[in-house]
């Protein structure tokens, strides 16, 4: 695999003959149509097939992996243009293998909210090794608030993926509430009550485990949240059930701030068997414009986890969205719009606009003027800037990445996935 970055007067078709690769195929690939033109600045995933079948009259998928010693979920994987489907046309081309070297095995997960389309869902499946519905908030008694996820689990069933436990102190209102959480951090019997709760719930629905994201913690509850996660630990471990917990973006102990204070790295790395690092949201809705996910940031960060917790039990959290700002920033006052990574390219194509790359925070970017006369500049994520997360995550031995989330599609993702990580 490569990644080629469009120069001016580049087309799919000279790109393709550049590489001496099928057009068609590449555009599938990538989720491109083949009637658009390419934005100056975006990427291209190009891809070298080792070994291809041409598809017979009525075989199937299983017929094929079984004629090479492959499985399905390779299949899957190595042509996305199935979309995690297994219905085949003669003549259709499919790769078997791809001249690729994984760094290793790895763990890739990601979040979805229940109301995920599920066509999008079962494209994704073949690269997970498992999903998180979002969410189970609480009650203001401390019990779990129910969530309807049953078409996640059962897709996911079909693929062999995982399915976590989402327990979050989110409201029927949708936020989240430090009321909630004080009132279970504050009563040891509301704690046993709930992880109780926790553990019936994965046992009737089959979960594979619980990740716990209390977010906005003060100091003085720290503490107490390291041993609700042990607690949750030592009832869920005997029965074969992992738990995760959500941590912060920090770079140092002590780092002051209402998200940060609570969440012990130490205590919370020891109580769980992975953490999740938070690594975005730096350029957000009321922040002034920049990348998502600067990569010094989020080296930062990892950094300074692994100074607390075995790099083995750490999961990088990876942005699959962007931000789009009116300019001037107004703090205070503005708000970015949040849009899909393949909503941001087309929205540079629609307005003529050329995409730049960020060399310091290893993203990418454009400005433009829409149809009010009014500058706008997006940030976003592509093919660049996702490996370089997932090299990170390799460089530095941990356990994997989960996205944030899994909604919105992102076709360029999902081949940088397959050619990096043999996954979990």
């Amino acid at each position: 695999m490569l990644i080629h970055t469009v120069l001016r007067g580049e087309s799919l078709y000279s790109i393709a003959r550049d590489y001496g690769v099928n057009p068609v195929q590449m555009a599938a690939e990538n989720g491109f149509s083949m009637e658009e033109p390419l934005v100056v600045g975006q990427t291209v995933v190009v891809q070298f097939p080792k070994t291809v079948h041409i598809v017979r009259e009525g075989q199937t998928l299983s017929a094929v992996a079984q004629q090479y010693g492959v499985s399905v979920i390779t299949l899957r994987r190595n042509n996305r243009w199935l979309e995690g489907g297994s219905l085949l046309q003669p003549g259709q081309v499919l790769v078997i293998e791809y001249f690729n070297e994984p760094l290793g095995r790895y763990s890739v997960g990601g979040y979805a909210y229940s109301t995920i389309e599920q066509g999008l869902l079962r494209s994704v499946l073949p690269y997970l090794s498992n999903v998180t519905p979002f969410t189970y908030g609480l009650t203001q008694e401390g019990r779990l608030l129910e969530l309807s996820d049953a078409a996640i689990r059962q897709t996911a069933a079909e693929y062999g993926v995982g399915v976590l436990l989402h327990l979050s102190t989110v409201t029927e209102q949708g936020t989240f509430s430090n009321e909630r959480s004080s009132r279970v951090l504050g009563d040891v019997a509301l704690q046993r009550q709930l992880a109780e709760e926790v553990l019936r719930t994965i046992q009737v629905k089959g979960y594979a485990g619980v990740d716990v994201d209390f977010e906005y913690l003060p100091a003085r509850e720290g503490e107490a949240y390291a041993g609700f996660i042990a607690l949750l630990h030592s009832m869920l471990q005997p029965y074969g059930y992992t738990v995760t917990v959500a941590l912060a973006p920090k770079t140092y102990a002590d780092q002051p701030g209402l998200l940060y204070e609570g969440h012990d790295y130490a205590r919370l790395g020891a109580a769980a068997d992975f953490v999740f690092l938070m690594t975005y949201e730096w350029g957000y809705t009321y922040g002034p414009p920049m990348a998502v996910a600067p990569l010094p940031n989020v080296q930062s960060v990892v950094e300074y986890a692994l100074s607390e917790i075995p790099a083995e039990k750490c999961i990088l959290g990876v942005p699959n969205y962007g931000y789009n700002w009116t300019l001037p920033y107004l703090q205070g006052a503005s708000r970015a719009q949040s849009l899909s990574n393949e909503a941001a390219v087309a929205l540079a194509r629609r307005y003529g606009a050329e995409i730049s790359f960020d060399e310091t925070a290893r993203a990418p970017w454009f400005r433009y003027w829409d149809e009010e006369r009014r500058e706008h500049v997006v940030w976003f994520e592509d093919a660049r800037s996702i490996q370089e997360k997932l090299l990170l995550a390799a460089r530095y031995g941990m356990a994997g990445v989960g996205y944030w989330n899994l909604d919105r599609p992102f076709a360029q993702n999902w081949l940088v996935v397959n050619a990096l990580y043999d996954i979990l």
